[in-house]
């Protein structure tokens, strides 16, 4: 079964992407932890995110299409990225969440497609 690890960063993680005194370790947190998950053969797909402030909003609001640069909310945490897995079960899937070297990860089993 799928499922997908959305990986939450602050903003002080965000920052260590660039600042050069921490950008070295950041980086080498995240490769040895993606290389586990790559090598383990469960990885279907992921993505790493840019920083919040590069995104934009598309919401609704009586019947109107509102248009926002940047995230709806200021929240202590942003998602930084998403690796789907194909794994047995949840308890299979938060243990390699418990690896994630972020601040926070959330785990949700995925749908069943639709349409095939």
């Amino acid at each position: 079964m799928n499922y997908t690890l959305l990986m939450y960063e602050t903003t002080e993680d965000f920052a260590k992407r660039t600042d050069p005194v921490h950008k070295e370790a950041y980086a080498a947190s995240w490769a040895h932890y993606v290389t586990a998950l790559r090598d383990s053969g469960i990885v279907v797909s992921s993505a790493g995110l840019q920083s919040p402030e590069t995104g934009t909003t598309l919401s609704r609001k009586d019947g109107k299409l509102l248009v926002q640069d940047g995230p709806v909310a200021e929240t202590k945490e942003q998602i930084g990225g998403l690796i789907i897995i194909d794994v047995s079960d949840m308890d299979a899937a938060l243990e390699w969440a418990a690896r994630c070297p972020g601040s926070s990860v959330e785990v949700r089993p995925n749908l069943q497609p639709i349409l095939k």
